[in-house]
């Protein structure tokens, strides 16, 4: 399996991980310049792991949705060129902006991934990479909505939670509908659950129509 240019497997604690090179954000084991990459708190790192073609390329240009504190994107940043890291909730953002103090092609958007309009003027087009993790209903609009910044061979790369969509429902069934949603926009390329690493969640990669 090829791994992204930046990112290797090391051995950390007598396991072999995912790692990139940066300073650490949140607790995880470091080897000199390398950091450890936890795939269990990490969706896209999961994806990788288990050989998804991501997108994620050395220099790519990336827009996340749904950043969180910075566990996965800044190890995205850590590959990456310039990352538009989004975010909504005001608590997480001041560990995501602590991880941007230490690099300088990491951009922090306090904003609404449901409403691109909202940072539209600061986040270029064209971009390599769309990666979405956010925890809302309706994750297909989101994908779409946001297409607007890709590049015609630009990827999306979606972890769909299927909780967050209607805890009431078989996840297949919302997958499936996701999915649907997703194809008004996209070509999906490939899909994988994410069990048992990160329960109830599908992973998509997929490129614009």
């Amino acid at each position: 399996m090829t791994l992204p240019e930046g990112v290797e497997r090391r051995p950390f604690d007598g396991e072999e991980r995912l790692a990139t090179r940066g300073p650490p954000v949140y607790g995880e084991p470091t080897d000199g310049e390398w950091r450890a990459w936890d795939v269990r708190r990490s969706k896209l790192g999961a994806m990788i792991d288990r050989g998804m073609e991501t997108g994620l390329t050395a220099g790519a240009s990336v827009l996340y949705l749904g950043a969180a504190s910075g566990t996965t994107v800044s190890h995205v940043a850590d590959v990456a060129g310039p990352t538009y890291a989004v975010e909504f909730a005001p608590r997480p953002v001041r560990d995501l902006l602590a991880a941007a103090a230490d690099r300088s092609n990491l951009f922090p958007l306090v904003k609404d991934a449901r409403s691109p309009e909202t940072y539209a003027h600061v986040v270029e087009t064209d971009l390599d990479l769309l990666v979405q993790d956010v925890a809302t209903r309706d994750q297909a609009r989101v994908a779409v909505e946001n297409a607007r910044f890709l590049a015609e061979d630009g990827r999306l790369a979606a972890a769909i939670k299927a909780r967050s969509e209607d805890v009431t429902r078989d996840p297949e069934d919302v997958f499936a509908e996701a999915l649907a949603g997703i194809e008004e926009r996209y070509e999906v390329l490939d899909t994988q659950r994410l069990d048992p690493l990160h329960d109830d969640h599908l992973a998509v990669v997929a490129r614009p129509k």
